[in-house]
């Protein structure tokens, strides 16, 4: 009796947690273009790129456009921060200028 050897998949012990640790660690680029056409016209075409990587593997490679993209900077944060308590304390301001109601029933409370 001779033994066989045995076949193994790739699917041997890898869980969804290994597979996803093993794309996010070596990164996975998904490429592809859809054009429309009407009588050899091309009206559209959309380009789509899409990288899945983890952010460590996204700067190794240079990818790392949010480093100092405004809209994700602290300076930006910290400007709207501070646009925000200058409206409010304008708001008190006003509040502040604006004479009191008269309570319905007839006078002005001291």
């Amino acid at each position: 009796m001779t033994l066989q050897p045995r076949i193994q998949h790739a699917t041997d012990g890898a869980t969804l947690a290994d597979l996803l640790e093993r794309i996010l660690d070596k990164g996975i680029v998904v490429a592809g273009d859809i054009k429309v056409k009407l009588v050899d016209i091309e009206l559209l075409t959309i380009q789509i790129r899409l990288l899945i990587c983890s952010v460590d593997k996204a700067k190794e490679i240079g990818v790392d456009w949010w480093v100092n993209h405004p809209a994700f900077s602290h300076h930006q944060q910290d400007q709207l921060s501070g646009s925000i308590l200058k409206l409010d304390e304008r708001l008190a301001r006003m509040e502040a200028a604006m004479p009191m109601p008269v309570p319905v029933g007839g006078t002005h409370a001291p």
